[in-house]
C-alpha cells in the first residue's frame, strides 16, 4: 500500500509541474487570480476536487 501512495504521490507531483513548466506566465497569473479567491469558494473548490477524485478512483477500481 505505501509503495502504490508514494507512486500516487509522483504522479501528482508531475502533473502539478505541467503547467508552470509549459505556460510559467499564465501559471502565474493564475496564482494571482486564486490568491483573490474567499476562503469559502476556495473549500468548496476543494471539496469538489476531492470529491471527483474518490468518484473517479471508485470508478476505476469498481
Amino acid at each position: 500500500m505505501w509503495v502504490d501512495l508514494a507512486k500516487a504521490f509522483c504522479l501528482m507531483l508531475v502533473l502539478e509541474g505541467i503547467m508552470p513548466f509549459l505556460a510559467p506566465g499564465r501559471w502565474r497569473n493564475m496564482a494571482s487570480l486564486l490568491a483573490q479567491v474567499d476562503d469559502r469558494s476556495m473549500r468548496i473548490m476543494g471539496l469538489c476536487s476531492m470529491l471527483l477524485g474518490a468518484g473517479a478512483l471508485f470508478l476505476i477500481n469498481g
